[in-house]
């Protein structure tokens, strides 16, 4: 991998914690009490993950990519139950993202990549409950990541 793949997939990682951080607010405005501390912890990962990256592509040499003003949701988020549903999609499609910087990264990033898709991986197995064979490879092939794209991008991606 080049240094100019890394920072693709450091730029594509970056845009999925903008994504997250949003649809996390998401979360948060629809989720039962119960669970409201935990949407607050993975806003907070996100949000520090998201502020890591910004410095990850500026000591690549590149200009970090701003947020969206707004994100289009996969699916409409009306309760507690659609918003969980959220989250774990949200996670899915972090994970994903994770998976191609992980694949591009070496040394401390590449641990640090893969230690974020972990997590990712951990907080869609507390928000779905249950979990799946490859996390971010599999969420990957089911569906096409918009997070190439830029600006149409769901959260997550």
């Amino acid at each position: 991998m080049t240094e100019q793949d890394l920072l693709a997939a450091a730029q594509a990682a970056l845009r999925a914690e903008h994504a997250a951080v949003y649809g996390y607010g998401v979360v948060g405005g629809r989720i039962r009490a119960g669970r409201g501390d935990e949407a607050k912890a993975a806003y907070d990962a996100h949000r520090a993950r998201r502020d890591e990256l910004r410095r990850t592509v500026r000591d690549l040499g590149g200009t970090p990519e701003e947020s969206a003003g707004a994100y289009a949701l996969p699916f409409p988020v009306p309760d507690s139950a659609a918003a969980a549903r959220l989250a774990a999609d949200i996670e899915d499609k972090v994970a994903g993202v994770y998976s191609d910087l992980v694949r591009a990264a070496s040394g401390g990033r590449r641990r640090a990549a893969a230690d974020a898709l972990r997590e990712a991986a951990v907080r869609a197995v507390r928000w779905r409950g249950s979990s799946v064979a490859f996390p971010g490879l599999t969420e990957r092939a089911a569906a096409p990541s918009a997070s190439a794209s830029g600006s149409t991008a769901t959260p997550g991606t």
